[in-house]
């Protein structure tokens, strides 16, 4: 493997000039930039970032932290992370935090421990002191997704709120009156918001949510198909259940398919998270799209700006109601999804 100085002796300068090359310094000749770069193309040398984060303070590594990542939803985000941070050129760690609060924070200590860059985490809860200290401590940090209130740094999510209400009257209009939610933590920002946002929409269309219409998920599948089971033996069961992610909703079918029921015949299913495969269920599943991808990348972008120096800003996207089948539905086209909308949380 080449060295600095077998770029130096091949390019007829010295070590120093290399390394200010490599460095972009404005001090070099144009002559000497032109002879270096193309002795390092020749010689295939690569610089070692290892010591060159010790001379400059920075490895050009991003810590991602995120909630489950078989959850399809945060793999997807991870993805978009990693290819929007390539482009920019960082590389990117990624912590899985199963939806633990102490995993979560294990992998928030080791990134720091690693002299990253910059965080961006999807908080597995509201309540990290350790997230807290590392903000007050100023280290460029972007909440993604979720977010912990009273934590001063930058938050990229969607807001679902009009799309839960363009899907409450979706379904009053297909004469749905007795409607549940699996709901998400209540220690999550996503978890609460769904839920409000849901009795707030069947309130303007006079319906009421039941304390019974009401059960608790961790947005992991099993809890998805416990409380279904819950619902399926009520005295009088719902006619839709609205899974407040993609997992539970999986888990919610099953639960579902196992009294050998059918969607939509029996009971109708709408769910929070549009993944790929909800097209290729039966039926295919009515759901909230979030703008996952444009997300991930406007959150390295925003923390790319806050380790430059610069006022990373917060971006609220709108969420989009997708049409299928799953709550009874004829053919139908998907609705347009509302201008997008930046604001602080």
């Amino acid at each position: 493997m080449a060295s600095i100085k077998d770029v130096a002796a091949e390019a007829g300068v010295s070590a120093a000039t290399v390394s200010r090359v490599l460095n972009d310094h404005p001090s070099v000749s144009a002559d000497a930039r032109t002879r270096v770069l193309a002795a390092v193309a020749a010689l295939g040398y690569r610089p070692n970032a290892v010591a060159r984060s010790l001379r400059t303070d920075q490895t050009h590594t991003l810590g991602l932290v995120i909630s489950d990542v078989l959850n399809p939803y945060f793999t997807e985000l991870a993805r978009s992370v990693e290819e929007e941070a390539r482009a920019l050129g960082y590389s990117v760690i990624i912590g899985n935090a199963d939806e633990r609060p102490d995993l979560q924070d294990h992998h928030v200590r080791n990134l720091l421990d690693r002299r990253i860059d910059g965080l961006l985490v999807s908080p597995t809860d509201g309540g990290s002191p350790l997230m807290l200290d590392a903000a007050r401590a100023g280290t460029p940090m972007v909440f993604v997704d979720r977010w912990i209130p009273g934590v001063d740094v930058p938050v990229v999510r969607s807001d679902g709120r009009a799309a839960v209400r363009d899907l409450v009257e979706h379904l009053h209009g297909l004469g749905h009156r007795r409607l549940a939610i699996i709901a998400g933590p209540a220690a999550t920002t996503t978890g609460r918001e769904r839920v409000e946002a849901f009795r707030e929409a069947l309130r303007a269309h006079g319906l009421d949510l039941p304390d019974a219409y009401v059960g608790q998920g961790d947005f992991q599948a099993e809890s998805g198909r416990r409380v279904t089971e819950r619902f399926l033996d009520l005295p009088e069961p719902p006619e839709v259940v609205f899974a407040a992610d993609n997992l539970m909703a999986l888990g919610a079918l099953d639960a579902v398919r196992a009294r050998g029921m059918r969607v939509p015949g029996d009971i109708a299913l709408a769910a929070f998270d549009d993944v790929r495969w909800f097209v290729h269920t039966d039926p295919p599943v009515t759901a909230i799209a979030q703008p996952t991808g444009e997300l991930g990348r406007a959150a390295v972008r925003a923390l790319v700006a806050r380790i430059e120096g610069r006022p990373g800003e917060s971006l609220t996207l709108p969420a989009r109601l997708v049409i299928r089948r799953s709550c009874g539905e004829p053919p139908s086209t998907v609705l347009p999804p509302s201008p997008v909308r930046r604001s602080m949380p």
